[in-house]
């Protein structure tokens, strides 16, 4: 059995919890890939008022055609380490987008 804490994906009901390590100021928005327990994801805007925030859930979103409301920042959102729910009926579908 293999310990939850080592994956960045947690399914329960229709939520997909992810753990992000977010890279703000990059030079283009990227999903980097897993880094220890966190998936890694660098977004171009600066860690400033929320933007960087912005910038992650709206290509998040995009990435996984979504609509934005589907995606919130459940812990983290003055960190560079956050915790994502995403609200979806296909969890499986969107943890395979995502690596």
């Amino acid at each position: 059995m293999t310990d939850p804490r080592s994956t960045p994906f947690h399914i329960s009901a229709s939520t997909l919890r992810v753990r992000v390590r977010l890279t703000p100021r990059a030079t283009r928005n990227a999903i980097i890939g897993i880094r220890g327990d966190a998936l890694a994801i660098a977004v171009t805007a600066p860690p400033v008022e929320g933007a960087a925030n912005q910038v992650l859930v709206r290509f998040l979103a995009q990435h996984l055609s979504l609509p934005r409301r589907s995606i919130r920042i459940v812990k983290g959102e003055a960190s560079r380490n956050k915790l994502l729910e995403i609200e979806t009926s296909m969890p499986e579908a969107m943890i395979a987008r995502l690596r």
